[in-house]
């Protein structure tokens, strides 16, 4: 079983519902000139945590979904599109992932990808809220599809960064063997105008660094280039400050309604520099078979941006893109 452990809102309307709705229209508003969602979805339920207000809905096109302060999270109609283009570039890009860090990632979706590869022996999943998990569990069992009663997965309630600066402490103690070092990290957060705000920082950046080895990849969400380009770019800048080596890919994920780009940044190594067949054999290697989105054909074109993504991005970031 999962060893538990414990360490101690950004758009108007949000989602336009009701506790005693039973049918109700399900809206977006990703920045101040868009709106899109879902007119016939079911509200099943709201729970207001500690932390966030969290909502299950049952809609026609992706099912059960869940959102957080009215933000879109996931949904067992499509989380396979992000869930694999969060975890497989990135791990496949490594030759031998042993150990990984989920920050966030209460729904079990990039644990459940993660287990996919033979190699892994342990998955931290440092989750903020316990309502995730719980509720997530109970309405969207195909996201997690078992993951946290793996034994190589570890779910730690709490603050993420508490957890990274106390793996960095203990890593860095007088004990000769280090506690905690990680091959890949993996963003499942909200965006960086939520509470998870201090973890997209040059600060939790270097803070990081000292829990990842030194072929280490992170990968993370960065939002949509029509919608969040500032956003994006601010992103991009502090990320390619802190690594090496920063790639950015994309696809369409139908819950977010639009094209959602990621990015994966290492020291030494370069997912955007590998080659279809290798690929393919790391897969065949590794017994990956049955994903759903991600191939390697599809590889190359997850990174390479259009001329009109490029286009808005350009004028706002220190970096070319």
């Amino acid at each position: 079983m999962p060893r538990h452990l414990q360490f101690e809102q950004l758009f108007s309307p949000r989602c336009r519902s009701s506790p005693s709705a039973v049918n109700a229209p399900l809206l977006f508003q990703p920045c101040p000139d868009a709106v899109y969602g879902f007119p016939h979805a079911r509200l099943v339920e709201r729970v207001k945590s500690r932390y966030q207000t969290i909502e299950i809905w049952d809609t026609p096109q992706l099912g059960a979904l869940f959102t957080l302060d009215g933000r879109p999270m996931s949904s067992a109609g499509d989380e396979f599109i992000y869930h694999e283009c969060m975890v497989h570039p990135a791990a496949l890009t490594h030759p031998a992932p042993r150990t990984a860090l989920v920050l966030g990632g209460g729904d079990g979706g990039a644990a459940r990808q993660l287990l996919r590869h033979p190699g892994i022996e342990r998955i931290v999943v440092a989750e903020l809220d316990a309502e995730v998990v719980r509720l997530t569990r109970e309405y969207l069992p195909h996201v997690h599809g078992g993951s946290f009663d793996d034994p190589r997965v570890e779910l730690v309630i709490g603050d993420a960064a508490d957890y990274v600066a106390a793996a960095g402490r203990a890593t860095h103690s007088a004990a000769s063997v280090p506690a905690a070092q990680f091959d890949l990290v993996v963003f499942d957060l909200t965006p960086p105008d939520s509470p998870a705000a201090g973890l997209y920082t040059p600060a939790f950046y270097a803070q990081l660094k000292r829990v990842l080895r030194a072929d280490a990849l992170l990968s993370l969400h960065l939002g949509s280039p029509y919608h969040h380009a500032p956003r994006i770019a601010a992103l991009l800048d502090d990320l390619r400050a802190a690594f090496a080596r920063v790639r950015t890919l994309s696809t369409f994920v139908p819950l977010h309604g639009s094209l959602w780009m990621m990015a994966i940044a290492s020291d030494t190594l370069d997912p955007a520099a590998l080659p279809a067949d290798a690929l393919a054999g790391r897969l065949a290697a590794r017994g990956i078979d049955s994903l759903r989105h991600y191939e390697p054909d599809l590889h190359a074109g997850l990174f390479s941006a259009a001329r009109s993504v490029r286009d808005k991005l350009s004028p706002l970031t220190k970096y070319s893109t």
